[in-house]
């Protein structure tokens, strides 16, 4: 865990070129913050993109999320300055071709809550193929 303001969870993104995919992963991310009611912050690095990624978040107005550009370094240094600069309880990862299912906010924040004293928390990562998302189980979320 980081040192905190009141945010709960900081997600972290870079983005490199994913103009196509961008938009998309941010919208799957509102859906999940909303359906959780988690206080979050998104914080998006753009790690030199050319294919104008960053003009497709142009009409995005959410104050929830933070646009960082930075000359092209790679994907490590680009989430090694989000780490810098969030100021959350948990940092979150997520890949700028990445979608999150609905709950994924909730079951994090359960995972949290049952193991108050973690300094890492993990879910399952699923690939999706079809149109629908996958049907996951619930996790067991605190030892029996």
């Amino acid at each position: 865990m980081l040192s905190t303001d009141s945010t709960r969870i900081a997600v972290l993104m870079a983005c490199y070129n994913r103009r196509d995919k961008t938009v998309a992963c941010l919208e799957h991310l509102t859906i999940a913050a909303g359906r959780s009611g988690i206080d979050y912050r998104l914080f998006l690095f753009d790690d030199g993109s050319t294919d104008g990624s960053l003009d497709a978040l142009a009409d995005i107005a959410d104050n929830r999320l933070r646009v960082i550009r930075q000359k092209n370094g790679g994907e490590g240094p680009a989430r090694n300055a989000g780490i810098c600069a969030a100021r959350a309880t948990w940092i979150a990862l997520l890949d700028a071709d990445d979608a999150w299912l609905p709950r994924h906010l909730d079951e994090l924040n359960k995972l949290a809550e049952a193991f108050p004293d973690a300094g890492l928390l993990s879910t399952t990562c699923v690939e999706a193929t079809g149109a629908l998302p996958p049907q996951l189980p619930t996790p067991q979320t605190a030892p029996s």
